[in-house]
């Protein structure tokens, strides 16, 4: 993983800002993430802590969280020691993925205690952990780890914290030239594994970039590479930007020149950095667990529907046979003195052949000719009944197709909130049971939050990521003259330009955001329609985000990532230069 020990490195030495701050507010939302407000130096932060198995960090956000209504017992205990505290310092512990937040408190006696949280970024082993460092006693921990689970070390609350596993790896910060070259075993494979199997705090990621750095690796060039990014490392001159190449997205804070191919975006902090690289990526996996019931149901829905209009469909093609059954009739009443019961089919000349063919028609030899003639008259007047109720039914399963379809791809993107307004719609419009106990109801927020962006003219574009929001945004929020743009004929996000006049540029930009925020992301030159709101309608009846529009244009274009993290970070420093 990227997060090594330099990213770690960088981090601490940034969150020495803290140090001295009061810590006025602690947060839970999630079993892995605890979010600590702390006030220092004239603003108040927000510092994330996270034991996320997938993506485990440490850094400073401006992101929103939603807590739960009820605290969980790690919370509550961390609020009781540490709320109200001031941060005395925090320390990274060697080159190891490991950092120490002692913070200064007050115990129920009213004297002056210290409390310590750890934080250990160690992938799935991740964890937060609260001790008391006078006596090294475990008061909790975001994860408990039991005898069960690791016979090396418990981690729960009464038991002695003990320190990761060490690896008995170098400090690459101070090895030596002899020390290095001797290190390595010239003829024993990979030269970047050697390094990171050798040195602490050295991710894959990071030996590649030294490997690639030397060139033609050699004992000189290996060493003058390795010992020129740690010098700047000590000196804590850090580069922190993410690239993007070949679909994937890295983040360091050395300059990864070796993945000179890809798309860079730098940041002026690591924090940022963090944030921009995880924030997305943690979002889609907590919401996937936490909306993974929500995901299943409509998906379930979707298939019936589905195969509803497949069946309906074969009804159809039955239907269309009426006017043969209408044929069936007449003829069987022109032939009816020449049949008789017992009979199982009627040839006779069909008047309606203008080539004066003959005809087979089927009969049941159990009915009597009456009785046969009225079995088709009422299949032809079935069938004829059900053409106009069958077309309706599929046009119907169609339009629910289409807004499932939508639901998918607005929880791809959702925020827990935006998941959560979506469940809300489901229940109102009768696809699920209201799980809330019955109350006072809390007084619903009339205006949803939208996503917004900054293109690189400065003109805001709103994202509706849900049909709550969709509708807000495109029927109550733009004004008429704004620009409307939504993928043509596919599910998607609606987005407006808020501007009447603006660059070619903006509109590209926004183009690529309805793309992104839409069913075809993974795709090439998708078609993006674009309007003044004015030309956009919602049929009256309509399901919720549904609407139709004229006087389009269409542009297409390549959803780029890289891209719309530009665009949001153009929205971050917009409002910091606003406040």
């Amino acid at each position: 993983m990227a997060f090594d020990g330099v990213v770690t490195r960088s981090v601490a030495r940034e969150l020495h800002k803290l140090v001295g701050g009061r810590i006025s507010k602690i947060h839970q939302p999630h079993h892995s993430d605890i979010v600590m407000q702390v006030r220092t130096q004239g603003e108040t932060v927000k510092l994330l802590l996270s034991a996320n198995p997938t993506y485990p960090r440490l850094h400073i956000t401006t992101e929103e969280f939603t807590n739960p209504l009820e605290a969980p017992m790690f919370c509550m205990l961390l609020r009781k020691h540490c709320e109200g505290g001031v941060i005395e310092s925090v320390q990274q512990i060697g080159m190891e993925r490991i950092i120490h937040i002692d913070v200064r408190t007050r115990d129920e006696l009213g004297d002056t205690a210290l409390r310590r949280i750890i934080v250990e970024i160690m992938g799935k082993h991740s964890n937060i952990i609260l001790i008391d460092p006078a006596t090294g006693m475990i008061l909790d921990s975001a994860m408990h780890v039991t005898l069960a689970i690791s016979q090396y070390r418990q981690v729960t609350p009464g038991r002695t914290y003990v320190s990761p596993p060490s690896q008995d790896k170098r400090d690459p910060l101070t090895v030596t030239e002899q020390a290095f070259i001797s290190s390595l075993d010239w003829n024993g494979g990979r030269l970047d594994k050697q390094i990171v199997e050798g040195y602490t705090g050295i991710s894959p990621l990071l030996a590649k970039e030294i490997l690639h750095r030397a060139g033609l690796a050699n004992r000189e060039t290996l060493w003058v590479a390795f010992s020129q990014v740690m010098e700047a490392i000590n000196a804590h001159e850090y580069v922190p930007s993410i690239v993007e190449t070949n679909g994937k997205a890295y983040f360091h804070v050395v300059e990864l020149t070796h993945l000179s191919n890809g798309a860079t975006i730098s940041y002026p902090s690591t924090q940022e950095c963090l944030q921009a690289f995880y924030e997305g990526k943690a979002l889609r996996d907590t919401v996937k667990q936490r909306a993974h019931d929500l995901i299943r149901f409509v998906t379930v829905e979707r298939n019936k529907n589905e195969k509803k209009i497949e069946k309906l469909e074969q009804t159809l093609q039955d239907a269309h046979a009426a006017d043969q059954f209408r044929l069936y009739g007449e003829l069987i009443t022109a032939n009816m003195h020449q049949m008789k019961r017992g009979d199982r089919e009627l040839v006779t000349v069909n008047w309606y052949d203008e080539a004066g063919g003959t005809i087979t028609i089927p009969l049941d030899p159990l009915k009597t000719p009456s009785e046969n003639l009225q079995s088709y008259y009422k299949r032809y007047n079935k069938a004829k009944n059900s053409l106009s109720i069958v077309s309706e039914q599929i046009e119907q399963a169609h339009a629910e197709l289409l807004y499932l379809d939508g639901v998918l791809v607005q929880l791809e993107h959702a925020t827990l909130k935006d998941a959560e307004e979506i469940r809300e719609e489901l229940v109102e419009q009768g696809y699920m049971r209201d799980r809330k106990k019955r109350g006072p109801r809390k007084k619903k927020d009339t205006r949803p939050e939208l996503d917004t962006y900054h293109s690189s003219d400065g003109i805001e574009i709103l994202v509706g990521k849900n049909n709550k929001q969709n509708e807000y945004l495109t029927n109550k929020l733009a004004s008429s003259q704004e620009t409307w743009l939504h993928t043509k004929d596919i599910p998607g996000s609606h987005v407006v330009i808020r501007a009447r006049e603006f660059s070619d540029e903006t509109l590209l930009e926004a183009a690529n955001l309805a793309a992104y925020f839409s069913r075809a992301k993974e795709g090439s030159q998708i078609p993006v329609d674009y309007t003044l709101i004015k030309h956009v309608k919602k049929p009256s009846g309509a399901k919720p985000g549904y609407v139709i529009y004229e006087q389009q244009r269409t542009l297409y274009v390549t959803p780029d990532e890289a891209l719309i993290r530009r665009l949001k970070s153009n929205t971050s420093s917009t409002n910091s230069a606003t406040t």
